[in-house]
């Protein structure tokens, strides 16, 4: 059995996307596919790419746009996107607000209610 914890594994820092390469060539021999992790900070971007194999995307938490060749759509947890071999894609996780929300102020003010 082949399992690597994602917090060990190769990772690599790209302006608020964090990859961490949990199966890759190698991990084991035989293994023919490959795995990573992605982390997309709110208001962060993956940019726009392709490659000549397919790829899943599977959305843990938050939400966000995916793009795949012509069609975009919102994705959220719990979804599965497929990602055909040579299709352009990337994803975009839109849970930002600009400029930043101070929710203390905004209860005094009245512009939001507490639930309740």
């Amino acid at each position: 059995m082949y399992t690597r914890n994602k917090e060990e594994s190769p990772g690599r820092d790209r302006s608020g996307l964090v990859s961490h390469i949990l199966l890759q060539r190698g991990d084991p021999p035989e293994a023919g596919i490959a795995a990573t992790w992605v982390g997309v900070a709110p208001g962060s971007r993956q940019r726009l790419h392709g490659h000549p194999s397919e790829q899943v995307y599977v959305i843990t938490a938050g939400r966000g746009w995916m793009l795949v060749g012509e069609e975009e759509r919102e994705a959220g947890a719990g979804e599965l996107v497929y990602v055909p071999s040579g299709a352009v894609h990337g994803i975009e996780n839109v849970s930002a607000a600009t400029p930043a929300l101070d929710a203390e102020a905004a209860y005094d003010a009245g512009q939001l209610r507490p639930e309740g």
